[in-house]
């Protein structure tokens, strides 16, 4: 029981510091960005911003997690590889921020990142089967693929999900609660719930800035972070100890940014694009092109998030249903996604201008 009192105390502190430090450092980055010229710019082709906001934001979250986990955490290998791959990370958004980097040069950088985390002892070793039959599967040579999949493919799930104000903040530190009230029934993680903390108190301290309408955007310095703690965070916490669970976890808390990026792949690719390739036609878009505003849109998505971070809290205390239980959420939020995906915004009527004299629906008499 004092542990667990303690391990709380620590998580909060983490949390309340790194919310502060963020709050604190938001005006001095906002500052640098328009002083670097990283500034997103309108742009109706891909952005929904009508007026240049700066972006950057993401040291600002960074400079919060960071001194979150260096003040409350243990630091083990494995989270000292996790620190390590994310200044890489925000190494790499920043400079995208700035200089608007090529898709492959940001997916090399990504899958290193993932290699330093890989190579600390954050890895997927083996796998629980879900449904009816009990035992695990070990992955054996396929874990170091698997690990790195997972993570460059959260990395990019988090990033391609920042297109509304406050939306890649707001998913991210739900998902920040829902897996560390998972992690604290879990002494033998206690460092991952301390970063779990961070992670979510940078988030809540940088979305009074973030929020419709935004002052400052986080940038992929922001979302490429966001994206890859979470999913080095959850291998180390919940899939790798928490085997009862193995996947389902992460997948419900994260299951809307990964049926976002699915959608957006195939989507491409069926049109027979880069994968890479930015498009309007993330979930965030359709729900506006729905007729949706943006505040509107995100906090219909933030339903969304919640709902899944509760199914994901009751999976893992009542590991039985775990698989339907997944089933039913990823069918919802593949569900909403179609939705969103193939209904098509009414076009409005058109008007006597609109409608040349030879295409009239009344032609004159004669």
């Amino acid at each position: 029981m004092f542990l667990a009192m303690r391990l709380r105390l620590r998580v909060f502190c983490a949390l309340l510091l790194a919310g502060a430090v963020v709050a604190l450092s938001v005006p001095a980055v906002r500052a640098l960005a328009m002083r670097v010229g990283a500034v997103d710019r309108p742009d109706k082709s891909r952005r929904v911003n009508t007026v240049p906001v700066p972006r950057l934001g993401g040291l600002a979250i960074f400079l919060g997690f960071l001194g979150g986990v260096l003040a409350f955490a243990d630091l083990p290998g494995s989270v000292e590889g996790i620190l390590l791959g994310s200044v890489l990370i925000v190494l790499l958004g920043t400079a995208d921020d700035i200089l608007d980097l090529k898709p492959w040069i940001k997916l090399l950088v990504q899958t290193l990142a993932a290699g330093i985390a890989v190579a600390s002892g954050v890895e997927i070793r083996i796998l629980t089967n879900p449904g009816v039959l009990d035992g695990v599967i070990p992955l054996g040579s396929l874990s170091v693929p698997l690990t790195l999949l997972w993570i460059v493919g959260i990395t990019n799930a988090l990033n391609l999900l920042d297109g509304l104000d406050g939306l890649a903040a707001g998913v991210a530190g739900i998902g920040c609660a829902s897996m560390l009230v998972v992690s604290l029934f879990l002494p033998e993680v206690s460092d991952v719930s301390v970063l779990l903390g961070a992670l979510g108190g940078a988030c809540l301290g940088f979305l009074p800035y973030n929020r419709n309408p935004a002052s400052i955007f986080m940038g992929d310095s922001g979302s490429l972070l966001l994206g890859y703690v979470l999913s080095t965070v959850s291998v180390l916490g919940l899939l790798k100890m928490y085997t009862v669970v193995t996947f389902t976890v992460p997948l419900l808390v994260l299951a809307l940014p990964l049926s976002d990026t699915v959608f957006a792949v195939v989507r491409r690719l069926l049109r027979k694009e880069s994968p890479l390739q930015a498009d309007m036609g993330h979930i965030h878009h359709r729900l506006l092109a729905m007729g949706l505003s943006q505040k509107q849109a995100v906090w219909l998505l933030y339903g969304v998030s919640v709902l899944m971070g509760l199914g994901a809290v009751l999976l893992a205390a009542h590991a039985s249903v775990r698989f339907w239980l997944l089933l039913g959420a990823m069918a919802a939020v593949l569900a909403l996604c179609s939705a969103a995906m193939f209904r098509r915004k009414k076009r409005p009527a058109p008007t006597k201008t609109d409608t040349p004299p030879w295409r009239s629906d009344n032609p004159p008499r004669r």
